[in-house]
This record gives C-alpha cells, structure tokens and sequence, in this order.
C-alpha cells in the first residue's frame, strides 16, 4: 500500500513549548518518520504568551521542518484574549488557512491529501478543512483537544442560557457531523462527543503523551533550587498556561493560608492573559514565587525540583479538556494535587497518585498539600505510582501507533459495495 497522504490544519505548532502545538508538531513528524507525506497548515506562534514569536513573518511562509510541510498563516493574535476578540481570533485563523488549504485540495492528483485532520481548537478551522477534503476527495478526521463551546460557557467568556450560547452549541454539534472520524483525549470527552451525537463508530481515544524531552533532571533540579533560593523546602508547582480555565487563584489562596509554613514554597512558572492579576494578588506573600515558563531545556529539572505538582481547574471544566501538562507530572514521579469534582475523567486520572480537593476550596487545597508536605514516605510511594501511571497509559510509541493504524485504515479506498 502507497504512503498515506495527511494534510493537518492546526493553529498551535512548534515551537510553542505547552499546549496543543508539541503534540501536533510530535505527530506530524512521527507519522512523516513512518514513510507518510505530511503537510500541516498553522498559525504563527503565539502561545503561551499572547504574542507572535520574534523571527516569524506575518505573512503565508512555507517551509520544511522534520519532515514535514508547513505553512504558516497569518492571524489576529489578541493581548487580552476574551470574548469577541477570542472568537476573532480563531476566525482569523480559520480564514487564512483556506488558502493553502485549497492549494493542498486542487494541486496534482498525487499530492492532494488523503485524509485531513482538523485539530480543535480552533472548531472554526474545521469547516477550512472539511472544504479541502470535500475537493481532495479525502476523508475528514477532528481531533478534538477541548471543548471550545462548553470551556467558553464554564469561563463566562460566553454567557449561559442565551441566543449566542445556543448558537455556538448548534454550530459546534453541525461542525462535528461533518467529521468522518473523530478523536480526542479521555473516556469522558469520547462519551460527551455521543452525547453530542457524534456516531459512537466514528469516535476514538488518542492520548496526548509524556513528552520525552522533559525526562527528569536532577542535577538540574538541584541547580534551579539554588539559583531561585529555594533550598530544601518543600516545592509545590504550577507550570503552564494562566488563564480562566485553569482557576489558578486558589492556588495563591491556599499560600495565604499556609503563610505560616515556612519549609513549603509555591512555586508558578507560567505565561496568559491572567499573570498580571495573579502577580497582584501574590504581592507580599513570601511563600509564592512567579517565574516565566521554562524553555524546553529546563522544563526536565524543573519538574524534577517539585515535590508536588498542583492542577487547578475550576468547576465544571474537568471533562471539557484533560490538561496535557498532568501527562509530564505523571512522569516526574511526584503526586499531583488536583482541584477537580469526584467522578470526572481528572479524578480518575489522579486517583492514586496523588490528591482530589474540590475547585475553588482553598483550605481544602492547603491541607492537601501540607498533609503531603508532612509525609514524605506517601509523596515517594505517589510519586511512584504517577510514574507507573504514565508509562501505562501515555507512551508516545504506542500511541503514536494507534494514530497510524487509524489513519491507514481511513486512508484506503473505500470499498463500493
């Protein structure tokens, strides 16, 4: 059988080091690895920070990178993106993507994509991408990382129960009927995808993966503490995204409370539309420390200084996206504490390796993780189990895998009968 041909049309790439962008940019290149023609049409990276890259040009480039074809679009990036702006911006994306698509569509019959994959956010790209496989003759896979819609009503970025909720719920339902296969990232999101009245057929879990590049560093571990004072407290740590969805204050709150508790330190590396209200709110707290987010470089010992790892969320987002970062504190070999409901996908995901406190409940979070803070033989025997956990459930080559054998299969001809 020839070499499947796989166009992806993804905002978020490399060399954004969190979010969506490294594991689109991880499964391009590994399915361009495996003999597959892969080309992938993206923004112009922006993420965490909320602004385009230096040395990135606004306008269409293409080039090769890994192996693969890329095209880089230009779009609306907002500095503060809520609400409209958010919207526009995805819009935008959506948009300028149509062009390269529609040249990948009506190229050479031996070029055009056999299958295009739609990786959501942003949803809106998914109908560029349905009208390039609709020309291609392709077949269309979404993958869907989040639930826009139902995270946008979580966050108040959209209000609930009126004219533009309604909307978006009906698009969003329209969009994923359009799809011929469509994949995401956790049991939970999978049935929430039927409930939407994807056919359960068409539905498949692909995991994100435990990024190898953050293997943990204890030498370099050692030499952060030092260089930030740290000592041998004990290290609570947020690295990622500061945003809405993330609740990320009840983790300064929790610091309040343990304000007494001069052996824990917290510990937030991170880039978002919120850093500034957080910085605001942590003004006089000797036990926190804000510092940017880590190059790839120093992400492995950075995991490797905490102790403990914390994941806030806040209620009612828990099953509308699994936040890809739990993935690499699994595989630090430390306890997670989550802020999630009981019964949610995150809840089951942490459940032995490490603490559940529900959003938003501050004391309840600062008892957490002075418990652990207080028993270090619990923190080794969760560490060990998040480590257990990680290699179960996501190693790359064994999803990575699973991606092409679902991708063959929706790439061969189809049969007439």
């Amino acid at each position: 059988m020839n070499a499947a041909r796989i166009l992806i049309v993804g905002l978020n790439y490399a060399p954004e080091p969190v979010g969506i962008g490294p594991y689109t940019q991880g499964l391009a290149e590994a399915l361009a690895a495996e003999g597959r023609q892969v080309a992938v049409i993206a923004g112009q990276p922006y993420y965490p920070q909320w602004r385009r890259y230096p040395g990135f040009a606004a306008g269409w480039r293409t080039g090769t990178e890994g192996g693969v074809t890329i095209t880089r679009c230009p779009h609306y990036i907002p500095a503060e993106p809520g609400g409209l702006k958010r919207i526009l911006h995805l819009a935008s994306f959506a948009a300028a993507a149509l062009r390269p698509a529609l040249n990948a569509a009506m190229g050479r019959a031996e070029g055009r994509p056999q299958v295009v994959i739609a990786v959501a956010p942003a949803l809106l790209s998914v109908v560029t991408a349905w009208i390039a496989a609709r020309l291609a003759g392709a077949r269309l896979w979404v993958h869907l990382q989040d639930f826009e819609v139902e995270a946008a009503l979580a966050t108040g970025l959209l209000p609930e129960g009126g004219l533009a909720a309604r909307a978006a719920r009906w698009i969003e339902a329209r969009i994923l009927r359009l799809a011929d296969h469509v994949s995401t990232i956790s049991p939970q999101m999978c049935a929430k995808l039927a409930a939407k009245g994807v056919a359960p057929e068409r539905i498949c879990e692909l995991r994100n993966w435990a990024d190898a590049r953050f293997a943990p560093d204890p030498a370099g571990a050692e030499a952060l503490r030092a260089e930030w004072g740290l000592g041998q407290r004990i290290v609570a740590l947020y690295s990622g995204n500061i945003a809405r969805k993330q609740g990320i204050e009840v983790l300064v709150e929790a610091a309040r409370l343990l304000g007494d508790r001069r052996d824990i330190a917290f510990v937030i590396c991170g880039e978002g539309p919120n850093r500034a209200a957080l910085e605001r709110q942590a003004r006089g707290l000797a036990n926190v420390q804000l510092h940017d987010l880590q190059s790839v470089e120093r992400m492995g010992a950075m995991l490797a200084m905490a102790d403990l790892h914390l994941l806030p969320q806040i209620a009612g987002a828990a099953d509308l996206v699994l936040p890809s970062k739990l993935t690499n504190m699994l595989a630090s070999a430390r306890p997670v504490v989550a802020t999630t409901e009981p019964g949610t996908g995150l809840c089951a995901e942490v459940d032995g390796c490490g603490a559940v406190t529900p959003p938003g409940d501050a004391a309840a979070l600062a008892q957490a993780i002075a418990a652990l803070a207080d028993a270090p033989a619990r923190r080794a025997a969760l560490g060990k189990a998040a480590r257990q956990r990680a290699e179960q459930r996501w190693m790359k080559g064994a999803i990575i895998a699973r991606w092409g054998k679902e991708l063959d299969a929706l790439a061969a001809p189809r049969s007439l009968g």
